[in-house]
């Protein structure tokens, strides 16, 4: 297995495309690869960018995101930019299958991703790859469609797309199309080693409690009261206030709630969006009627420690074998956390995994990955939607 990975910014979306492309190319030393992921910035035309790097590489199946900032070998890009890997392997087959509408149904639209490619490769299928885009559906019912169609302890790892934080409308590529609202997947077969890693490093404060009363994604109460109550019990009265008037999604960078879930040693975290007048909050994904929740508190050092040894664990699940490519799917809040020293985090896994190693990213706006990174005992793999996670996937020969 080969891989590369390219990058480029600028002004003219088609020449930005075409040079990130051609750099990643370059660096791959063969002009016609396998796969190219392609994670871009919405500052361009999708369409005009994409046209660009199909005219670099027009027979490589290609895959993509809209992104909240991309990541290369090089660390987070500091300006908006397309970032593009490239992979060839004699070993390894790619399938595509795309579910839209996730407006109407996220779970049928998680689950026609998913049977596409199953019915390009029956058994043989190894490991799913998703984009799914969750500001028009619940993250957690199209994860849930995708395992319907594949099995409920099927390993599955990926990223919701972005949009520069502005939480307005993201997009999906496949080949030459851009899609919107839409979850792409990608099957891969073939004989080679896919390592999980997955944490978060969000610290619970607080004693435990229950959700009480909640619809989907949306918490009515808890502990019978009204669930904003959590943050004004934290924060005082006053300075709860505002959570109603400004979005709450900005605090929940770095105060969001962790639900306790069977299979993790750290909670699952659901990053607050928006509180009602009735003090309900709205989360990104939905947390069950009867939970234990914890508010978290996030600190860097934590999330640093933790992406390390996320990518410890993803390199042992290669039992001795060579990284050859890193995928990060990281979320936007741990970009905001650090601010600055994003660096640091991507710095931690490197040390992990290795410098060298081609590796492309993106800040995401949710996270999919069996809970644990959990992939070599399969009937524990119980694949979930996460918020404000590092995933990292490692492949190899």
């Amino acid at each position: 297995m080969k891989a590369s990975v390219g990058a480029s910014y600028g002004d003219d979306s088609y020449a930005v495309g075409v040079n990130a492309c051609q750099d990643a190319i370059d660096q791959l030393g063969d002009k016609n690869p396998d796969l190219l992921l392609v994670f871009s910035s919405v500052k361009y035309d999708q369409e005009k960018m994409l046209s660009g790097v199909r005219s670099v590489a027009p027979n490589a199946l290609l895959v993509g995101s809209s992104t909240s900032g991309e990541i290369t070998t090089q660390g987070p890009l500091k300006d908006k930019s397309v970032a593009i890997m490239a992979i060839k392997s004699p070993e390894i087959k790619y399938f595509v299958g795309v579910g839209e509408n996730i407006l109407a149904n996220p779970t049928l639209a998680g689950k026609m991703a998913a049977d596409k490619v199953k019915e390009q490769t029956g058994d043989m299928l190894k490991a799913f790859m998703m984009i799914p885009d969750v500001l028009v559906g619940n993250g957690a019912d199209i994860v849930r469609g995708v395992l319907e169609s594949l099995g409920a302890h099927f390993p599955v790892v990926g990223g919701a797309s972005g949009d520069d934080f502005a939480f307005k409308k993201t997009y999906q590529y496949v080949n030459d199309k851009v899609y919107s609202g839409s979850v792409v997947g990608l099957g891969l077969t073939g004989n080679f080693k896919i390592g999980i890693g997955v944490k978060h490093g969000w610290i619970p404060v607080g004693e435990p409690m229950t959700v009480t009363k909640s619809s989907g994604a949306v918490v009515h109460e808890i502990n019978g009261a009204p669930a904003v109550k959590i943050y004004e019990n934290y924060f005082g009265a006053e300075e709860a206030k505002v959570l109603r008037t400004e979005a709450l999604a900005k605090l929940a960078i770095t105060y969001p709630l962790g639900m306790k879930v069977a299979g993790s040693d750290e909670l699952l975290i659901r990053d607050p969006i928006t509180v009602d007048e009735h003090g309900s909050i709205t989360c990104a994904a939905e947390i069950p009627e009867g939970s234990e929740i914890r508010l978290m508190v996030g600190s860097r050092e934590e999330a640093v420690k933790v992406a390390k040894i996320a990518a410890e664990d993803a390199i042992l699940q290669l039992e001795g074998s060579t990284p050859k490519a890193v995928i990060i799917f990281n979320c936007i809040a741990r970009n905001k956390l650090f601010g600055d020293k994003s660096g640091e985090e991507i710095n931690a896994i490197q040390q992990a995994i290795g410098k060298q190693v081609p590796l492309i990213g993106f800040y995401t706006y949710g996270e999919q990955a069996p809970l644990g990174g959990e992939v070599k005992n399969i009937e524990k793999c119980n694949s979930a939607f996460h918020n404000e996670t590092v995933v990292i996937c490692v492949l190899a020969d």
